[in-house]
């Protein structure tokens, strides 16, 4: 793998996506929105919000990088671009880490921008601080970013790629704790969650909203997720093919 191949894969992606306004609203417009119209759904109830907030806050930009990437990297490949990419002095792994560089500072941005509406805006308490926040949030999108890298690889069509959301992401969702905590599950569901990474990026936002230190349970929570992370952009360049005529 070249480091200046890979940022300039990263520079590619990031002007294409400068030009699509529609890809930079989702990014960085959506996420704030969605929490600012949670904060009045339980206007009655703020405590409820003060705790549910920060774990949408691992969630969202997860959910965001994981349909945008994949379906930005299907783009790739459907257009013939993977195709001229595979033709230069260029690896897979150049492609799948430039791409995952460049969601991962969107991600970042993302983060400040969210982050900065949760605690200032909408006046949620964090124990653990900003610097802590914006560490988690970053972590949980390039997971997001990760796994839409990887499993673009197995769909032939945008439509297939957002499938994808409903088949992979949704059960995380509904298991990760943000409903009910993950002891009064049922056994199965229990251990269906502990070995999903979404469950770990609600769990690393949990330690930053409870705790005004940094724990090690944050840390074991954001290698796991980092893990995951790695393992995905590792078998999405083993996975990802050109398009098939």
């Amino acid at each position: 793998m070249s480091p200046s191949k890979t940022f300039a894969t990263a520079s590619r992606v990031l002007r294409q996506l400068s030009h699509d306004p529609r890809t930079v609203a989702l990014l960085f417009v959506v996420p704030p929105v969605l929490l600012t119209i949670m904060k009045y759904v339980f206007e009655g109830e703020p405590q409820v919000f003060n705790g549910i907030a920060p774990m949408l806050l691992g969630i969202f930009p997860m959910v965001m990088m994981f349909l945008i990437t994949s379906i930005v990297t299907l783009r790739e490949r459907t257009t013939g671009t993977l195709d001229r990419l595979m033709t230069m002095p260029m690896t897979k792994l150049d492609f799948i880490f430039g791409y995952a560089l460049a969601f991962s500072f969107l991600g970042l941005c993302q983060a400040f921008i969210s982050g900065g509406v949760m605690l200032g805006l909408l006046n949620v308490t964090v124990l653990g601080g900003a610097i802590p926040t914006i560490i988690a949030v970053v972590f949980a999108a390039f997971l997001g970013t990760s796994l839409g890298l990887f499993l673009s690889a197995f769909a032939t069509s945008e439509f297939q790629a957002i499938q994808f959301m409903p088949a992979f992401i949704f059960p995380q969702l509904l298991t990760c704790g943000l409903f009910i905590a993950r002891d009064q599950m049922a056994k199965p569901l229990q251990w269906f969650a502990d070995v999903m990474p979404l469950t770990y990026s609600v769990d690393a936002m949990k330690q930053v909203t409870l705790h005004a230190s940094w724990t090690n349970e944050l840390t074991r929570d954001l290698i796991i997720v980092a893990s995951f992370g790695i393992a995905a952009l590792v078998l999405g360049s083993v996975t990802i093919r050109r398009q098939e005529k």
